[in-house]
């Protein structure tokens, strides 16, 4: 995973972006009819229950806009929620308050969803050695936040992105001549530019696992859309030679099946990629 340095520095050009997104030249409704003298107070309020995540990243986002804005905050990240949970106060310019508004509850709305989802899928690992990740399939511009969220949630990051690790998956074995040729080359070629990365390479099927495993230096092995006995016989075959995940084909139903096959992790794409957010406002008051 990339540095904390790094996530913070994603976290703030995302903060940029969203706030030029929303505001644009001006709000022209509270420039219209606010006073910019005017002070105001705002409540963040649950409407549904679920896990409540990015507290802290809606501190940012007031700090950005206004750093005299004051937060009173009485349920942190991570905490379970129910409807009508006041989760902090927000103080200060009205002006102000209500530029944050929409960045505030959109992020905090995605965010607390995919937390909610990632609590469920941890959850269903209980009691076995299995752990969950997420994927890179978030919405483009927003992945800080929603990766975030998994780790609120209790799951663990796969990659930030294509740059912090290797996954060679079937296109890049395909495209570069087969599994074998893939591994090399790419041993090759982090040594030549004197990377240290972790290599994954992804497995179609059996065969595909004997082929990397006679191959050093892979970190992990992607066992994809098998079913659980071919998954058990993988594992098995993989033995503590290098680690390993399943990806595919998983959901509430075949999650726990796949934790018991063995696997170190499990990889869900449908953490961020297929949540409803949940519902908040911010109410004056």
């Amino acid at each position: 995973m990339i540095s904390e340095a790094q996530f913070e520095n994603e976290l703030q050009i995302l903060i940029k972006n969203a706030i030029r997104e929303d505001i644009g030249p001006g709000d022209y409704s509270s420039l219209a009819c606010i006073p910019a003298i005017a002070t105001g107070k705002a409540k963040l309020l649950v409407k549904e229950d679920g896990i409540i995540a990015g507290v802290a990243f809606a501190k940012m986002v007031f700090q950005f806009v206004d750093p005299n804005l004051q937060i009173e905050t009485f349920i942190e990240d991570g905490m379970p929620v129910k409807k009508g949970d006041i989760v902090f106060y927000v103080s200060g310019s009205s002006q102000s308050i209500l530029k944050s508004e929409r960045v505030v509850l959109n992020s905090m709305q995605r965010m607390s969803a995919i937390a909610t989802k990632t609590k469920t899928y941890v959850k269903l690992l209980e009691g076995t050695q299995t752990k969950i990740l997420d994927t890179r399939k978030t919405t483009p511009g927003f992945r800080a936040c929603e990766k975030w969220a998994v780790k609120i949630g209790g799951g663990e990051n796969h990659r930030f992105a294509l740059y912090d690790m290797v996954m060679l998956k079937d296109n890049h074995n395909d495209f570069a001549g087969g599994i074998t040729l893939a591994i090399a080359k790419t041993k090759g070629y982090l040594k030549e530019n004197n990377l240290d990365l972790k290599i994954i390479v992804e497995a179609r099927n059996l065969k595909e696992i004997k082929e990397i495993l006679e191959s050093e230096g892979v970190y992990r092995i992607l066992i994809d859309n098998f079913n659980y006995e071919d998954t058990k016989k993988a594992v098995a075959l993989i033995g503590d030679r290098c680690l390993t995940e399943s990806s595919g084909n998983i959901n509430e139903e075949t999650i726990r099946h796949y934790a018991e096959c063995g696997v170190n992790y499990i990889s869900s794409g449908a953490l961020t990629h297929s949540v409803y957010n949940m519902d908040l406002s911010l109410k004056a008051i």
